[in-house]
């Protein structure tokens, strides 16, 4: 038996396209390297398939580390009004999850020290509930606390190809604007 007619390049950007769109998570290079025939140029059909999805309803974004089809930014308003929303995590959980992204792995106690509040399980619950955070190993410290890290569905749903994406720390950072000092009276002459 010998083997079948590699697909020609528009076949490759189909099946890429097919593989993305049946995809629940980002779609990984080498998951389309796997599905793509031997030789395959990888970037020509991303290249090829984001230039497809230019000014369409979906666009081809790179996420978590992989490929996915995203709604096109100047869409997702207009979306709003008839897709319903997911509930929004609770200050806490956002406070945390953000000391978590930004100085993962990190422990319990070591997001109360940064947040200078207790930490509830309930919080930890619905950011493990939502899948945004995760266990990634104990720390060899006495009680062997586990450290926490965020997940490839953080990513995917801040819209990040990766942690290196997030804004910088200084740039979040919001000064107050300068009080105005009193006018002073002018002495009379």
């Amino acid at each position: 038996m010998s083997d079948p007619d590699p697909l020609d390049f528009n076949d490759q950007v189909r099946l890429a396209e097919a593989l993305v769109f049946a995809s629940t998570t980002p779609v990984s290079d080498r998951a389309l390297t796997l599905a793509l025939p031997n030789g395959a140029d990888i970037e020509a059909v991303i290249a090829e398939l984001r230039a497809r999805t230019t000014n369409r309803g979906v666009v081809l974004a790179q996420i978590a580390g992989g490929w996915q089809f995203r709604t096109a930014e100047d869409l997702a308003p207009r979306l709003k009004r008839v897709i319903k929303v997911p509930r929004r995590l609770p200050r806490a959980a956002m406070e945390t999850l953000a000391i978590i992204a930004y100085h993962q792995p990190v422990t319990r106690a070591e997001v109360e020290e940064i947040r200078g509040a207790a930490l509830s399980q309930a919080t930890l619950d619905a950011l493990l509930d939502a899948n945004m955070i995760t266990p990634q190993g104990r720390r060899e410290t006495p009680g062997r606390p586990t450290m926490w890290g965020t997940t490839p569905a953080f990513l995917a749903h801040f819209g990040l190809a990766d942690l290196r994406d997030l804004p910088r720390r200084e740039d979040l950072l919001v000064e107050p604007p300068p009080v105005p000092l009193p006018e002073e009276p002018i002495p009379p002459a």
